[in-house]
């Protein structure tokens, strides 16, 4: 009795994880099939703009100089001026050493070695460096990106007649993610395909309401006008989650926002070991949903059953049917279930590489990542709640009083 009460309450879970899978599968593909891809366009464009790149760095040695590199092999002709700027944020590896190369290499390059944050104020993430360097930049639109972004030579001249054409006041360009590490195959394309469900481009692109607003931090295109409108960096200065509120702030002044698929013409490698990738987002993950608990564990619950769940139903049928196999007529539901959902988990994976190309490797170890992401989820709320081991970069995070 016992075991058939345990098959029975599988079922029920296998039946949740089965109308989960649907619904992720829904919201995935009609958010992706909606999403504009930034394309390449040559290098004309219908004005010829000054643009200022910006790319704040805080111990970036592994990262800068290819950053820059790729940077400067944008094909842009006719832009009145085309600058970089390495806000170095107080790096304490060789991160300044390579900024001040790059600088003397190319008359374009400024190395900005970032001063300490004021006392009395607060200052988080990138915020104060992005601040210093639009200062000093001087140029109609203001690019942002980070150190671990890798550009095509043609994504900037697509991303500006993206926005010139548009007239976007803020365009924010979704990067292809690098994996490397085993860790990052495990979880980035989890997170990468919850983010796409949580923030539906076209929800993004054709709404105004605030609470629709989102940005993706690796790259950001203002139109500095714009960022001037809305105080920049410098007022939202003590915000974790920058990328998100500056785009909440854009729709605040009445401006405009558009979110792009750019994973045709630039990329990023977010975390290069498990420890980095632990610390970025359990940093972020709370904070992504306002601080909403019950969201929070929603999508937490969403995550084990779309991800979890089908393979801990293959692991428990195998297992009944060696312990007991005169049970067999009564775990043919179970059987069929777990079928179910693993096809329905194949679907989802396909879909999301053949769409947005979502890496597949490691697809069959998809239960320990979404094992991973709850734990993300938990931890996560904690740290936002406590402080404990809340940091950035090793910096914390915790507000001081």
């Amino acid at each position: 009795m016992g075991l058939d009460k345990f098959i029975l309450g599988l079922d029920g879970l296998l039946g949740v994880a089965l109308v989960a899978i649907a619904a992720f599968y829904f919201k995935l593909t009609q958010s992706l099939a909606s999403a504009p891809r930034l394309q390449p366009v040559g290098t004309s464009l219908p004005s010829a703009p000054s643009v200022d790149v910006v790319i704040p760095a805080y111990n970036e040695a592994d990262n800068i100089r290819a950053c820059v590199e790729a940077v400067l092999a944008t094909e842009l002709s006719g832009a009145q001026r085309f600058d970089v700027w390495i806000a170095d944020d107080q790096s304490t590896d060789a991160t300044g050493a390579i900024a001040a190369e790059l600088a003397a290499q190319h008359g374009n390059v400024h190395h900005l070695v970032v001063p300490p944050r004021p006392e009395g104020e607060v200052w988080r993430g990138k915020n104060w460096a992005c601040a210093q360097a639009a200062n000093v930049a001087q140029g109609d639109y203001l690019l942002f990106i980070d150190a671990d972004v890798r550009l095509s030579p043609g994504a900037i001249p697509a991303a500006l007649a993206e926005a010139q054409i548009h007239q976007a006041d803020l365009l924010s360009c979704a990067p292809k993610i690098e994996c490397s590490c085993f860790s990052e195959w495990l979880v980035q394309p989890i997170i990468m395909s919850a983010i796409a469900i949580a923030y539906d481009f076209e929800a993004i692109n054709e709404s105004t309401a605030v609470d629709n607003a989102f940005a993706a931090g690796p790259f950001m295109l203002f139109r500095r006008a714009a960022y001037d409108k809305i105080g920049g960096h410098a007022a939202i200065g003590d915000v974790i989650v920058e990328d998100v509120e500056l785009a909440r702030q854009i729709r605040r002044h009445g401006l405009k926002l558009r979110y792009v698929l750019g994973i045709d013409l630039l990329s990023v490698r977010m975390y290069s070991s498990f420890a980095t990738l632990w610390e970025g987002w359990t940093k972020n993950y709370y904070l992504g949903t306002e601080e909403n608990l019950p969201l929070t564990l929603l999508s937490a619950f969403t995550i084990a059953m779309v991800f979890v769940m089908p393979w801990v139903g293959l692991l428990a049928s195998l297992i009944v049917t060696l312990l007991k196999p005169e049970l067999s007529s009564s775990i043919a539901l179970l059987y069929g279930l777990t079928v179910l959902t693993l096809a329905g988990y194949g679907l989802l994976r396909i879909t999301g590489y053949r769409q947005v190309g979502v890496p597949l490797r490691y697809w069959w170890l998809s239960s320990v990542g979404g094992l991973v992401v709850v734990a993300i989820a938990l931890t996560s709320i904690v740290k936002t709640k406590t402080g404990w081991g809340w940091t950035w970069r090793g910096r914390s995070l915790k507000p001081q009083h």
